[in-house]
């Protein structure tokens, strides 16, 4: 059966990931979501999801604080179990995070997180609110999302890839913004699924269905 975890390690209010989560587990029939900070359930785990608010380096910490979670998830990944990273969720994916402090990621995906700097200077940092997204390529958690389609961003700082093959879909705020990540069985979101309304609640529903 089916066994999604969303990972507890402080970083914020999970109430509204695990409702969106546990909605399109329950109409799709993709098995159990539960939230947990403990390694062995996400051991036990078939996918696992690291959702995320706040600075980089307060998360990146914060997960190294619980015992053997990263290297739960770590081994997980390495497995091939689907992954998906939300908002910081997804940047601590990269090999380096410039908030604050030079910080290391994950290395998971190559680049390193940087501050937004709109061409527009009338454009707020915090970029905030909703925006187009563009796909730049296909990829099954997409399926039935195409370019045009509205998603919730909050943040201040963006994936800047080392790769654009990893890049999935971005979006424009007076420049491009990474808004997906992804390679192998790894995902990531930029904006908040579960805060975008149909679109982000298809994207949940592929990742709960998606078979790297």
């Amino acid at each position: 059966m089916s066994f999604t975890v969303l990972v507890d390690y402080d970083s914020g209010n999970l109430h509204s990931a695990k409702k969106a989560f546990q909605r399109m587990a329950l109409e799709t029939n993709a098995g159990e979501v539960v939230v947990s900070s403990r390694p062995e359930d996400i051991t036990r785990a078939t996918r696992i999801v690291i959702p995320g608010d706040g600075a980089f380096p307060a998360c990146r910490n914060a997960l190294s604080n619980y015992s053997g979670l990263f290297e739960a998830i770590s081994e997980g990944v390495t497995q091939g179990k689907p992954f998906l990273g939300i908002c910081v969720g997804m940047q601590i994916l990269a090999t380096w995070g410039r908030e604050y402090e030079d910080t290391r990621g994950f290395d998971w995906i190559g680049g390193e997180i940087v501050r937004i700097t709109p061409a527009d200077p009338a454009l707020k940092v915090p970029h905030m609110g909703w925006n187009d997204l563009v796909i730049d390529r296909a990829h099954p958690v997409l399926a039935g999302i195409t370019t045009g389609d509205h998603a919730y961003f909050v943040h201040s700082y963006h994936f800047k890839l080392a790769d654009p093959a990893h890049l999935l879909a971005h979006t424009d705020y007076a420049g491009p913004i990474t808004a997906i990540v992804g390679r192998d069985n790894i995902v990531g979101t930029q904006f908040h699924p579960e805060k975008s309304q149909a679109n982000g609640l298809r994207l949940i529903a592929n990742f709960l269905n998606w078979r790297p």
